[in-house]
């Protein structure tokens, strides 16, 4: 007992500070972060915007640097640009880039705290030393939130014979966006993916070339695929091919006529199938050997196009007159992703 009281007496005596009162802890005190303001879509800032983007998607084509390319756009148009960066790898060549002119800007009056905010420029875009290769790009761009970056999330290009069709501004120089279910128009431009799909799948004979033109990106990717699915019943393997909508955003804007301007984008799923027999696998196809190592492991080989697209949609025609339909203008895209799964096992 007298032993623990004189090891007990130390500790009580160093725990209460020599007879003074202990001194309380000061409480931290965490610095405060005003979160961002959002800034109101106008002209001018959807110009400092596209001058900010092509500036930097030169630094980063010039320095090849694919992991800065990406920063700077987003959804379709980042698997797109992933594809080129590594397509000019592959084939020992320096990544494009491009020359801009003075761009047409469309921007829709959106409220200031309603997001996404977006954009469209419209602006000849050529590569530098490549005769012929001046082109009319479409581009559109969005911001997420406040604290955000502006991102290129869709590109594609005016077809050499196609006129853009003339936007509706208001005195004050901004576009008019169209809602997802916008009756005004034809077609309601959350639809028109689905309708160009559709064609793709079945041809001129599909009930949806009532309401939108044939040519080469819709009943023509329909004689595309048949070609293609009879050269390899040739070679002896099974092609199946799909068109279905992304996830990605699509842009609306009216036109002068009353009608609308419908940027959006579509994927391709293509599987080319074996026949299953020993040693029998389908060639990679050459568009897609920069996405691949070389090899089929299996007797399979899956590949994805990411297609972005540009359509007029005509106003509903009234009073009994005739209905124009709708007609795309624009396009542009590449196979963005390919695989080759192994073989199931039973």
């Amino acid at each position: 007992m007298a032993a623990a009281v004189l090891l007990v007496t130390p500790l009580m005596a160093a725990g209460c500070g020599g007879g003074d009162k202990p001194r309380a802890r000061p409480t931290p005190v965490m610095p405060s972060t005003t979160p961002p303001q959002p800034v109101p879509l106008t002209p001018d800032v959807a110009s400092k915007a596209f001058q900010t983007y092509i500036t930097d998607e030169d630094v980063a084509r010039a320095a090849a640097d694919e992991r800065l390319a990406l920063t700077w756009t987003s959804d379709g148009q980042s698997l797109l640009t992933a594809a080129e960066f590594r397509k000019a790898a592959f084939d020992g060549d320096p990544v494009r880039r491009f020359s801009y002119g003075k761009p047409t800007l469309y921007v829709p009056k959106l409220k200031a705290d309603a997001y996404p905010q977006w954009f469209v420029a419209s602006v000849d875009r050529s590569v530098p030393g490549e005769k012929k290769s001046k082109e009319t790009a479409l581009m559109g761009f969005i911001l997420r939130g406040p604290s955000d970056d502006w991102h290129l999330t869709l590109a594609t290009l005016l077809a050499p014979k196609a006129e853009l069709p003339k936007i509706q501004l208001d005195p004050d120089g901004y576009a008019e966006a169209l809602s997802a279910d916008d009756s005004k128009v034809l077609i309601r431009p959350r639809d028109v993916g689905g309708i160009q799909a559709t064609m793709a799948a079945e041809g001129a004979a599909s009930v949806a070339a009532k309401v939108m033109k044939t040519g080469p990106l819709t009943s023509g990717y329909y004689q595309q695929t048949k070609r293609a699915k009879k050269k390899a019943k040739d070679q002896d393997l099974t092609l199946t091919v799909v068109y279905t909508a992304t996830p990605y955003p699509y842009f609306g804007l009216r036109t002068k006529s009353g009608g609308g301007l419908i940027l959006y984008s579509l994927f391709r799923n293509n599987a080319l199938v074996g026949p299953g027999t020993a040693g029998a696998k389908p060639e990679i196809p050459k568009e897609a050997e920069h996405l691949l190592d070389g090899t089929v492991e299996g007797d399979e080989i899956d590949t994805t196009a990411t297609f972005q697209f540009a359509a007029y949609d005509p106003p509903r025609a009234k009073n009994g007159k005739p209905q124009p339909k709708a007609e795309l203008v624009a396009d542009d895209g590449a196979i963005s992703k390919a695989a080759t799964p192994p073989i199931k096992k039973p």
